[in-house]
Order: structure tokens, then sequence, then C-alpha cells
């Protein structure tokens, strides 16, 4: 067989499964998958305790995990909406903060409507939705409990492979009374 039509098999043989899989990436139905990453909580410390001005943050990044399942509308070969829902673990970082102790643990259950672009086996997706947060924590030995529910939203991209999905997404949790919570993670989502 010569290099052209070794070549020519080649480029067919890519071309069919890029197809295929760009096919797969544009069918509505049900996914579920995880992912893994770092979570980064930042957070004025000085509530119910009197430590000098400015206050103090709390900003330490520990590993964070989620779950998640939705359902995708395909409207075209590639755009797509949908409806995706979790629970997510950011983690449970603690630090010294002007030597008060403060150690937090939150976790969150969330629910966004997402909108999504595939260009052959590589798509970018967006979303926004809410958190139903809970957080455990102590600061300077003190325990509290407190939760509440608030806007979330994120920016992805992922690489089918068929009826697997390969994802990177950023995630911002808008939960108020704290500077900052986010998620940057990669994960795993499969389709049926």
């Amino acid at each position: 067989m010569s290099i052209q039509t070794r070549s020519a098999a080649l480029a067919g043989a890519v071309l069919f499964t890029l197809g295929a899989i760009n096919a797969d990436a544009a069918e509505s139905g049900f996914f579920m998958g995880g992912s893994i990453g770092t979570a980064a909580v930042e957070a004025n410390v000085n509530d119910g305790i009197v430590l000098p001005d400015p206050a103090p943050i709390f900003d330490e990044n520990d590993f964070g995990w989620k779950f998640l399942a939705g359902y995708d509308f395909a409207l075209s070969d590639t755009f797509s909406l949908g409806i995706e829902g979790g629970y997510v673990d950011l983690g449970s970082p603690s630090a010294d903060v002007v030597t008060v102790p403060v150690s937090l643990d939150p976790t969150g259950l969330n629910l966004y409507g997402t909108a999504g672009v595939d260009i052959g086996p590589v798509g970018l997706f967006a979303k926004y939705g809410f958190v139903d947060w809970e957080v455990d924590g102590n600061i300077g030995g003190i325990d509290f409990k407190d939760d509440g529910n608030d806007p979330a939203y994120g920016l992805g991209v992922r690489f089918n492979l068929g009826s697997v999905e390969i994802r990177g997404e950023y995630e911002i949790f808008d939960i108020s009374d704290v500077e900052d919570v986010t998620l940057l993670s990669a994960g795993i989502v499969v389709r049926f």
C-alpha cells in the first residue's frame, strides 16, 4: 500500500470518527458524572468576634468535588440548552487569621440552566442558576452553622468521545456575606 493510499485511509478514518463523535455530542439526552478540583473560599471573618480594622480575610483553597446529573436538549447540530443539578463539596479549608483559628466546611445543592455550543468534538458551555448552601464552621473555638440560597454560574469546555465527555469548568457561587467562593474542576460525564 502506498503512502498516499495509507494517508487517504487514515484521513477518512479520522473524518468518520469525528463525524460520529459530533453526532453523539449533538443528541438530546440524560447525563451524569462527577468532577474533582480546587475549591477557593475567601471570607471576612469579623462577624461575631472582635478583630482589628480593616477586617482580616480568610482566603484558603482545598480539595473540592461534585456529582452532577441533567438533561440536554439539542436544538441543532451545534447548539443545545439543558438543565443540570448536583451536589458540591467545597472541602474543609482552615487557617489562622490574626492568630484566630478558622475552619469551614461548605457544601451545597445546585440547579442550573445551561447553554452549549459544539464544534466537532469540542464544545463550550455556560450555566446560570442557584446554590442551596450550608456551612459548618468554627471561628476561635466557637462553632457555627449557616445556610442560604444564592446565585451560581459558570463556564466550561468539554471534549466529546462518543457517549463520554471530558470537561473542565470554573464555577462561582455568589454567596451573600462572603467575598468569593469558587470551584475549578475537571471531570467525566456519561451520556445515555
